[in-house]
């Protein structure tokens, strides 16, 4: 079962993938990793170049 965040809509969070950790959209990229990916450096466009489910 796929459940949303109460705030942000694109957050969904299942048990059934990632193993339950939030995730965009019901997809498999979580939450976190796309943080971690902006603390690191990268680029919003840098980060959609990688991840073509994404968007803006």
């Amino acid at each position: 079962m796929e459940l949303r965040h109460h705030k942000f809509k694109r957050i969904t969070i299942d048990p059934e993938k990632c193993l339950g950790k939030p995730c965009i959209r019901g997809l498999r990229i979580p939450v976190a990793s796309t943080l971690t990916y902006l603390s690191a450096g990268m680029t919003v466009d840098e980060i959609l170049s990688e991840f073509l489910e994404l968007e803006r």
